[in-house]
């Protein structure tokens, strides 16, 4: 009797566990964090750093400023573009800033491909973004973050 106790007790703990962990799986990130390059950290650091950080293929975002933006350059030496290539592999979106590219700091025909242009924030008194919208209309939503936290920091940085 006391046997078939624990079994059935042992049973309904192991059901309860595996809910609890499906629980917090279902409910962990999809997205992995922004990461900066150029606020004070090369590009290979935030590149290894966004790796360690967002395992198992979670979509990670670097923003690469100049002067980090060599790396992300068609001409980078071939260190950059092996980690650049490791970033992609590992499901990361590289970004550069718009204005960046607008003002002539990056130059666009230099990118390697696959490289995304972001927008900051618009002007104040601007009707480019619509105040109920997160993006801009003719960006690609599938290249930018979902979470509201990480595409506001993005915007900030872009602005």
């Amino acid at each position: 009797m006391r046997l078939q106790i624990t079994a059935s007790c042992l049973r309904a703990c192991l059901a309860t566990l595996l809910a609890v962990a499906g629980a917090s799986v279902a409910s962990a990130p999809s997205e992995g964090g922004l990461y900066i390059a150029g606020a004070g950290f090369s590009f290979q650091v935030a590149a290894e750093r966004a790796m360690a950080q967002d395992p198992g293929g979670r979509r990670f975002f670097l923003l690469t400023l100049p002067p980090e933006a060599a790396a992300l350059a068609a001409s980078a030496s071939p260190a950059q573009r092996r980690l650049r290539e490791r970033v992609l592999t590992a499901n990361g979106v590289l970004l550069v800033c718009q204005r960046d590219l607008d003002n002539g700091r990056i130059d666009a025909a230099r990118l390697a491909s696959g490289v995304v242009p972001v927008r900051g924030w618009p002007a104040p008194g601007s009707t480019e973004l619509p105040t109920d919208q997160r993006y801009f209309p003719n960006e690609d939503r599938s290249t930018l973050p979902a979470a509201n936290e990480a595409l506001r920091q993005l915007r900030s940085a872009c602005s």
